[in-house]
C-alpha cells in the first residue's frame, strides 16, 4: 500500500524536501527493529523540525485517516515503533534542541529527538546530573525514553523516567499542541495528563519536548563486585548498604555466574577479578554530592560488615576509573555478549525486591525442567526488582528448536511472576511484543479503563495502532 501521491505533495509543502524520506536505501534504518524479530513496512518517513510541523503533519493524517508510528532513536526492545504497510513513520530526530537549561530551579528543557547522552553531558556543562542511564544512551532520544518510560541504572536511587519529568509537549491525536512545559514541582490542578503520554509508547499523543528534572553531580564514588555465595543474600546485601551509607546507592546490579562467564568470554576488557568462582555477583556503587565526605570509609564499613554477616564471601572494589569502567563494561555488555551463544528468549520482570530470591529459584527450576540444557542469564536492576530474566538456548539445541519454545517459556515465567504479583514488563514497556500478555495479565477492568482513555484521545486509532492494545483498525 502506497501514499498517494496528493498526500505526498502535502507532506512536503509541510516539512520540506528534507523532512520526506522515501527511498528504499534512506528508510532502512527506519524499518530495522533492534531484536530482528519483526520488520517495519512503510514506504515513508516523515522528519519534522518543529512542533508546528508535527502538528500540521498530524493533522493530515487525521484528515486523511493514515495512521501514524511515532518512532525515536529506534532502540526500543518490545517493537513499538515497527511500522505497517501505509502506515507513516514520524522520526523525531530533527527535533534536536536543548532549549534551555536552568542551573538554579535544576530543569532542563529539550525537544523529543535529543540524544540522551547528549542531555547527560549538557547537564555535567552546568555543573548538574541528569540520572537516567541506559545501554543505549548514545544513540536512544529522550522522546522515546518518556514514551517508555524507561528505567536503567539509576531508578534505585533517582527513579524511572516518569520520575524525572516536570512537564511536556504533546501533539494530540487530531493535532492540537497542549503545551505542558511547566517547571514547577508542585501543580495539583487536576488529572496529571502527562503521565497519560510518559509510558503511552506514542498510542495517546506526540511527545514533542519535556522539562527534565536535574540532580546536583556527584562528586565522589566508590564501586565494587561482590561475590555472594546464595542469592537469598541479595535482598539483606541491598538493605545493609542502603543504611550504611544513609541511602547512597546509586546503583545495585545483579549477575549470575554464568551472566559473567559470558561477559568474560565475549567482551573485549572483561576479566573474572576472582580466584574462584561464585554462584551470584552484586554490582554496587555509592555515590555522594557533597564536597568533604570519606565516602570509602563509609563504603569499606559497609563490605566488612557484609563480609562479618557472610553476605558476601569476596569483594574487589575499582581503584581506578579503568577498573570501575570494566567493572560496569561486564554488566552493562551482558545483552551483546549472549548474542554470541545463539537464539535467546528474554523476560522484563519485575517482583517485589524481597522476593527476587524467590523468583529467580522458581524460574530457574521451571525452565531447566521445560528444556533441558537451557542456560539462564539472569541479571538487572535487583535495586528495584526488576531483573532480565534471559535464556540462552541449549548447546545442543538449534536456534530455531529452542525459539520454537518462546511461548511456552514466557507462559512458564510470566505465570510465576503473575503469581508472585509482579509485572511481566518492568521497563521495556509493551509495544507490539507484548500485547497478548497485556490481555492474559492484566485485569479486565484495567484493559477497559485503556481502551476508554485511548478512544477519548485518539478516536480514529490513527497513533501507533496496535502497540499495547490490540488495534480498532483490525
Amino acid at each position: 500500500m502506497s501514499i498517494a501521491d496528493h498526500i505526498l505533495s502535502e507532506l512536503y509543502s509541510v516539512v520540506g524536501a528534507e523532512g520526506v524520506l522515501v527511498d528504499p536505501e534512506a528508510l532502512d534504518p527506519f524499518l530495522r527493529e533492534e531484536r530482528g524479530r519483526y520488520r517495519g513496512a512503510s514506504s515513508l518517513v516523515v522528519r519534522p523540525s518543529s512542533v508546528d510541523q508535527v502538528s500540521a503533519v498530524v493533522q493530515l493524517c487525521a484528515r486523511h485517516e493514515l495512521s501514524l508510528v511515532p518512532q525515536g532513536g529506534n532502540t526500543g526492545l518490545c517493537a513499538g515503533a515497527v511500522s505497517d504497510a501505509g502506515q507513516i513513520i514520524l522520526s523525531l530526530g530533527r527535533m534536536n534542541r536543548i532549549r534551555s537549561v536552568d542551573p538554579v530551579n535544576f530543569t532542563m528543557t529539550v525537544e523529543a529527538g535529543v540524544v540522551l547522552e547528549t542531555i547527560q553531558k549538557a547537564a555535567l556543562d552546568a555543573d548538574r546530573f541528569f540520572p537516567l542511564s541506559l545501554g543505549a544512551q548514545g544513540s536512544c532520544q529522550i522522546g522515546g525514553n518518556l514514551a517508555t518510560n524507561a528505567g536503567g541504572l539509576n531508578v534505585l536511587r533517582y527513579g524511572n523516567a516518569r520520575d524525572l519529568c516536570l512537564g511536556l509537549e504533546v501533539v494530540l491525536a487530531d493535532g492540537r499542541i497542549w503545551n505542558g512545559l511547566k517547571r514547577l514541582g508542585k501543580d495539583n490542578t487536576g488529572y496529571a495528563l502527562k503521565h497519560l503520554f510518559i509510558g503511552g509508547e506514542g498510542t495517546l499523543g506526540v511527545i514533542t519536548a519535556a522539562v527534565l528534572k536535574l540532580f546536583p553531580r556527584p562528586l565522589e564514588k566508590q564501586t565494587a563486585l561482590c561475590a555472594v555465595p546464595d542469592v537469598r543474600f541479595v535482598p539483606h546485601l541491598l538493605a545493609l548498604a542502603r543504611s550504611l551509607s544513609g541511602d547512597q546507592v546509586s546503583a545495585f546490579e545483579l549477575m549470575a555466574r554464568f551472566s559473567l562467564e559470558l561477559a568474560c568470554r565475549h567482551l573485549d576488557g572483561v576479566t573474572d577479578p576472582f580466584e574462584s568462582p561464585w554462584p551470584w555477583y552484586v554490582l554496587v556503587e555509592f555515590s555522594t554530592t557533597r564536597a568533604g565526605t570519606d565516602l570509602r570509609t563509609v563504603f569499606e564499613r559497609f563490605l566488612e560488615e557484609a563480609f562479618d554477616q557472610a553476605l558476601i564471601g569476596d569483594a574487589v572494589i575499582a581503584e581506578s576509573g579503568r577498573q570501575d569502567a570494566a567493572f560496569w563494561r561486564m554488566r552493562e555488555g551482558l545483552p551483546e555478549a549472549q548474542k554470541h551463544e545463539g537464539a535467546s528468549v528474554k523476560h522484563d520482570i519485575s517482583v517485589p525486591i524481597a522476593s527476587v530470591p524467590e523468583f529467580l529459584e522458581r524460574a530457574m527450576q521451571a525452565v531447566s525442567q521445560a528444556v533441558p540444557g537451557i542456560r539462564p542469564c539472569p541479571f538487572g536492576h535487583v535495586g528495584d526488582g526488576n531483573i532480565h530474566f534471559n535464556l540462552t538456548q541449549p548447546e545442543m539445541m538449534s536456534s530455531a528448536d529452542f525459539l520454537a519454545k518462546w511461548e511456552d517459556l514466557n507462559r512458564i515465567v510470566h505465570d510465576i511472576v503473575a503469581d508472585m504479583s509482579g509485572s511481566f514488563s518492568a521497563e521495556h514497556g509493551i509495544g507490539r511484543l507484548k500485547v497478548d500478555e497485556m490481555l492474559r495479565y492484566k485485569a479486565d477492568e484495567e484493559i477497559d479503563m485503556m481502551r476508554r482513555i485511548k478512544k477519548a484521545l485518539d478516536p480514529q486509532d490513527i497513533l501507533n495502532p496496535g502497540v499495547i492494545l490490540c488495534s480498532d483498525r483490525v
